[in-house]
């Protein structure tokens, strides 16, 4: 029996085809963890509307300066989500970088896996006001 069975498993994010099958692909254990809290940075909160409290409040931030004050509460709003929505795991811990590359913020997220005490983390890039097209033309 896989040790990480009780960590469930459910479709993958993003959704992809599993070619040998033809059905969805699945992740299971920690993969499916990290791809949990992937989803919730990426679903602003009332978007599903069967779930009106599910995800983060992550666009509410899209035009802030990047002040340590602001950065400061953009992480404790995060980990309190996180921690909130995703009961497989705890010690949250957010690292934002404060220095803006191509309009992104990378914000670095570890925490503990729960019942395995297996610590995990995944960096989740946040673009702020720049538009992909407007950094183009900023280059040339």
């Amino acid at each position: 029996m896989d040790n990480q069975r009780f960590l469930g498993s459910g479709m993958k994010f993003p959704p992809q085809i599993n070619k040998s099958t033809g059905r969805f692909a699945l992740s299971d254990g920690a993969q499916s963890v990290k791809e949990s809290v992937y989803l919730i940075l990426m679903t602003h909160r009332g978007e599903r509307w069967l779930e009106p409290m599910f995800g983060a409040h992550l666009l509410d931030y899209a035009f802030m300066d990047t002040s340590p004050t602001m950065l400061g509460l953009m992480k404790n709003d995060l980990i309190s989500v996180i921690l909130e929505q995703e009961p497989r795991i705890s010690d949250v811990n957010i690292d934002i970088d404060p220095h803006v590359r191509d309009g992104c913020l990378l914000i670095h997220i570890s925490y503990v896996i729960a019942q395995t005490n297996t610590r995990d983390n995944l960096v989740f890039p946040f673009y702020l006001n720049v538009q992909p097209e407007e950094a183009d033309n900023e280059q040339l």
